[in-house]
């Protein structure tokens, strides 16, 4: 757009105030100013560029320039005046017109995650951040080690790499409970994964969680979910990857799901280590170590700081205790399956009870 496109209602009494100002040499008035500032607002919800208008201001600047030049510099101090109040205006509306789309995103990211609003104006309103609810999506979340607002750098950093890559590929970059959060059409996998990859670095190795595919409004939250429940059983299973798949991480919602069985078949089958001098949780840590590599002697010795002899001696210690041989597939499956529901259930700590 050119300074010709630029209405003359935005340049309204502009021409005058130039001629005055130059014969007078007479600064503009308040009131001059704020009309000038009124109509920087009016430009901008109008949606003309900014450089745009300063052109056509400094074009009518040029036709109405006084001949003489003992008028030259009165005139020069009145074209700063009006543009410096003009773009003031602009300005303003453009940081009400960000802050009020920043509201409209907050709330469209509540409704969409907390299933407040009907879905068909949901969906509507979701066209407008590029989202299309009928569709399948996936949802990634990223953790760190402070909290982040849609307005913080490192927000900002990821949302950049992902618009460079990617373009605008209906991807939608937010905040969610001190997290980042991504979601992306659940066919274009390749996003989230960079998504991953640039919020692990950017959050200082913060771990990341992919929620699945889902269709619809309700796939969207049930992706969330399945990506927060993944950081949460990570945590509580000490797991490290920095990138977690709901996918990958199934059996444990499944193994949690009837909390009473399991909280039954931990005290039943690791109940009995509390007695070991030393108390449990070190023969826990044998047991989660071993499993964890496999069932290789040495390796779990090393990862424990222990000689193979050791940890032998503690296997057979678990052994005498429970009953169970760690060695033995027959036995393996019933011990590992109370393992993970001690990690799960925070056993043998002061959270954990049996009903």
């Amino acid at each position: 757009m050119t300074e010709r496109d630029i209405p003359e209602q935005y340049l309204d009494g502009y021409a005058s105030i130039l001629k005055e100002v130059a014969a007078t040499g007479r600064r503009l008035t308040r009131d001059e100013i704020a009309s000038r500032r009124t109509l920087g607002e009016r430009a901008a919800e109008s949606g003309f560029g900014l450089r745009s208008l300063v052109s056509a201001h400094l074009s009518a600047a040029r036709g109405a320039w006084p001949r003489g030049t003992d008028s030259a510099d009165g005139a020069l101090a009145a074209v700063q005046q009006v543009v410096d109040a003009f773009a003031e205006g602009y300005e303003r509306a453009q940081r009400l017109a960000v802050r009020q789309e920043e509201a409209a995103r907050r709330e469209f990211i509540d409704d969409l995650l907390y299933g407040r609003s009907d879905l068909g104006r949901l969906a509507e309103r979701a066209e407008r951040f590029g989202l299309r609810l009928s569709h399948e999506h996936a949802v990634a979340v990223a953790g760190g080690a402070v909290v982040y607002d849609e307005g913080d750098p490192v927000p900002r950093q990821v949302e950049r790499a992902l618009i460079s890559r990617f373009g605008d590929r209906s991807i939608l970059l937010t905040t969610k409970d001190g997290r980042l959060l991504c979601i992306a059409p659940g066919h274009q996998s390749e996003v989230l994964t960079y998504f991953a990859k640039q919020a692990h670095a950017a959050t200082d190795g913060g771990q990341v969680a992919i929620g699945r595919p889902q269709f619809g409004p309700g796939g969207v939250v049930q992706s969330y979910e399945e990506a927060l429940s993944s950081l949460e059983i990570a945590e509580r299973l000490g797991l490290d990857d920095p990138v977690l798949r709901a996918a990958d991480l199934l059996v444990y919602p499944v193994l949690a799901r009837d909390r009473q069985a399991m909280a039954d078949l931990v005290h039943n089958t690791l109940g009995p280590l509390t007695a070991a001098r030393g108390g449990a949780q070190p023969l826990l840590d044998t047991l989660t170590a071993y499993f964890d590599t496999g069932c290789v002697a040495a390796e779990a010795a090393r990862r424990l700081s222990l000689s193979v002899r050791a940890l032998t001696y503690r296997l057979e210690r678990i052994h005498k205790l429970t009953g169970a041989n760690p060695a033995d597939p027959a036995h393996r499956y019933m011990l590992q399956t109370a393992v993970i529901g001690a990690r799960l259930l925070d056993w043998p700590g002061d959270g954990f009870a049996t009903g």
